[in-house]
C-alpha cells in the first residue's frame, strides 16, 4: 500500500539494556523508520524527575511517572489514573495512526488501550507473556515436583488463583482485561503459537502469531577476544555452560545447579556462567550451590550488556534455559543461536518453536533432572556435535528470526487495520 504511518509503542521499560523484548522493540522501530514511518515510545519511570522526553536508540521516548506498591497491581493495572492526563496529552499532540502495546501490565495499564482507541488510533496488542489471565508467570499449570511437570492445566480459575494469590486476588480482574482486549484491540498478537494456545484456553481471542526476532549481530567477538575473556574469568581449557536473564527459581536456576552436581563427576572441568544480578545469585542460589558442592564451579557474571554480553555468549559451549514457568518464547535462545551455540531449553512454553529438537539443540522437561542432564552431557562429550548444532541454530536464526521478517509481518497487520 505504501502507507506512511505514525506508530506509537507502549512499553513500561524504556532501557534496552534491561530486557531482550525492549531491545527488539527499538530494533522494530528502526526498521519502521528506515521505511519512512514515524515512531515514538511511551514508557514509565518511578522517579518524577526523569519524566522529561528523551531519545533512546534514535527513537523519541515519552516517560510518564507512576509509582505504587506492587501488591496493588491487580487493581492499578486495570486503570492507572496517574497516567490518564499525560498519556491523553501525548495522544492529542502526537496523533498516532496505530498504538502498538507491548508491556503494559503494571504501570501503563489496560485502560491505556481504551484511551488510544477513544483518541481514534487503531490498536495492536502484543502479548509477550501470560499476564492477560495470570497474575504472574504461570508456574502452577504443570503440577510441579509432585507431577514431575507433566500436567497441562492452563485455565485460570477462582479456587486455583485465590489459593495462589490470596490477598492479591482481585475478583473480576480477568473478565475486565478480556473485555478491554475484545472491545478496544484491533489485532491481538502473540509471540508463539503455544502462548496463543493457553490464552485462547482462557477465552481471549488471538488474531496472529508473530515470532520474536533480533537484529543480526554486527562484528561478533573474535577468537582472541573470547580467549582473553575466558582467561580473565578462569575459564581457559574449561567446558562452559551458560544461562542468562532474570535469576529466579521460576527460571530453573535451582534445577540447573542440581544438573551441574550430577554432571560434575564426568566433567571435572565443567563451569557454569550465570548472566544475571550477582546479589540475587549470592542471596538465593549460592547456598544451594554450596550444599550441592558445586559453588566453585559457578561464575556469577552480574547483569551484562553490550560487548561483555556478546563475549559471554561466545565463550559458552552450551546455553541452557531450564525455565519452570511457562516460558513464552525465550529471546535468550535466539541470542545464543546468533552466536552459533546449541541450546538445551525447557519444554514449558514456546521454545519448541524456536529450536529444532536434535538439530539445533534439545527440548526437555527440567523437572526430569536425569533426562535433562543427559542431554547436556551428550553435547559436552562431543565438540563436533556442539559445533554442528550451533551452526544449524545460527542458520535457523538467519532464516526465520530476523527483524526484517518481524517487520514485514507486522506491516501486514498494520495495513489491514489502517485501511
Amino acid at each position: 500500500m505504501g502507507l506512511s504511518l505514525r506508530i506509537l509503542f507502549l512499553a513500561e521499560i524504556s532501557d534496552p539494556g534491561v530486557g531482550s523484548s525492549v531491545r527488539q522493540m527499538y530494533g522494530h522501530a528502526d526498521w519502521l523508520k528506515e521505511r519512512g514511518h514515524e515512531v515514538c515510545v511511551v514508557s514509565t519511570v518511578r522517579d518524577p524527575a526523569h519524566t522529561s522526553p528523551t531519545e533512546i536508540e534514535g527513537t523519541q521516548v515519552f516517560r510518564l511517572h507512576s509509582d505504587y506498591p506492587i501488591r496493588f497491581r491487580p487493581w492499578v493495572s486495570l486503570h492507572n489514573k496517574a497516567i490518564d492526563a499525560p498519556f491523553g496529552a501525548i495522544l492529542q499532540q502526537w496523533k498516532p495512526d496505530i498504538v502498538h502495546a507491548h508491556l503494559i501490565h503494571t504501570h501503563l495499564g489496560y485502560h491505556a488501550l481504551t484511551q488510544a482507541r477513544s483518541a481514534g488510533a487503531k490498536v495492536v496488542f502484543t502479548a509477550h507473556d501470560v499476564m492477560v489471565f495470570c497474575y504472574q508467570k504461570l508456574t502452577c499449570f504443570h503440577g510441579g515436583e509432585a507431577a514431575v511437570g507433566r500436567l497441562d492445566d492452563v485455565q485460570a480459575g477462582l479456587v486455583k488463583c485465590l489459593k495462589c494469590q490470596r490477598f492479591r486476588f482481585r475478583p473480576g480482574r480477568n473478565a475486565q482485561i478480556r473485555k478491554v482486549l475484545q472491545r478496544d484491540v484491533d489485532r491481538l498478537v502473540v509471540v508463539s503459537d503455544e502462548l496463543g494456545r493457553v490464552i485462547r484456553a482462557n477465552n481471549i481471542r488471538v488474531d496472529a502469531t508473530v515470532h520474536n526476532a533480533l537484529v543480526p549481530l554486527g562484528e561478533p567477538p573474535g577468537e582472541e577476544q573470547v580467549g582473553e575473556f575466558r582467561e580473565r574469568l578462569g575459564l581457559k581449557g574449561k567446558l562452559v555452560l551458560a544461562m542468562g536473564g532474570r535469576l529466579h527459581e521460576q527460571k530453573g536456576v535451582g534445577k540447573l545447579l542440581e544438573m551441574l552436581a550430577r554432571l560434575a563427576p564426568e566433567f571435572p572441568e565443567l563451569r557454569l556462567i550465570v548472566m544475571g544480578k550477582s546479589d540475587i545469585y549470592d542471596r538465593e542460589f549460592k547456598p544451594q550451590a554450596q550444599a550441592l558442592g558445586v559453588a566453585d564451579r559457578v561464575v556469577p557474571m552480574g547483569w551484562l550488556d553490550g560487548r561483555e554480553l556478546q563475549l559471554a555468549y561466545a565463550a559458552a559451549d552450551v546455553f541452557v534455559t531450564p525455565s519452570l514457568c511457562f516460558d513464552t518464547f525465550g529471546l535468550v535462545n535466539l541470542e545464543a543461536m546468533q552466536h552459533a551455540k546449541p541450546v538445551v531449553a525447557t519444554s514449558f512454553g514456546g521454545s519448541k518453536e524456536v529450536l529444532e529438537h536434535g538439530e539445533t539443540g534439545y527440548i526437555e522437561n527440567p523437572y526430569d533432572v536425569p533426562a535433562y542432564s543427559e542431554l547436556l552431557a551428550k553435547l559436552l562429550r562431543n565438540a563436533d556435535l556442539r559445533r554442528g548444532q550451533g551452526l544449524a541454530g545460527q542458520d535457523r536464526f538467519l532464516e526465520h528470526f530476523t527483524m526484517d521478517r518481524l517487520g514485514r509481518e507486522y506491516m501486514v497487520l498494520y495495513e489491514q487495520i489502517a485501511e
